[in-house]
């Protein structure tokens, strides 16, 4: 994972598989970075992301809700066509915005 932080937004770039076990240090990472810099907005770019099961559905409505706490928007990118299906499918298109 690499986080690239700019004067307003922060992005996380995910990559490799995001399963049960390595959800949680992504998760620690991602949100170390939203509490310290507050950005107005948080893109998590999952380009490089090899494979996403259910862990990486509550990754992204675990930072959707730590970013929202600070007033923060949350979008989502680089996803393959499987893993938007399933963002959809749990209903995080009223909450976060795809791109």
């Amino acid at each position: 994972m690499k986080i690239s932080v700019s004067d307003k937004s922060v992005t996380v770039f995910l990559s490799g598989e995001i399963d049960h076990h390595n959800a949680g240090i992504l998760r620690e990472g991602a949100d170390r970075c939203i509490i310290k810099e507050r950005p107005r907005e948080l893109i998590l770019d999952f380009s490089e992301v090899t494979f996403m099961d259910s862990s990486g559905v509550g990754f992204v409505m675990g930072r959707y809700k730590t970013a929202s706490a600070f007033g923060c928007k949350t979008a989502v990118t680089g996803l393959k066509d499987r893993d938007r299906r399933i963002l959809l499918l749990s209903g995080m298109q009223n909450k976060i915005e795809f791109r």
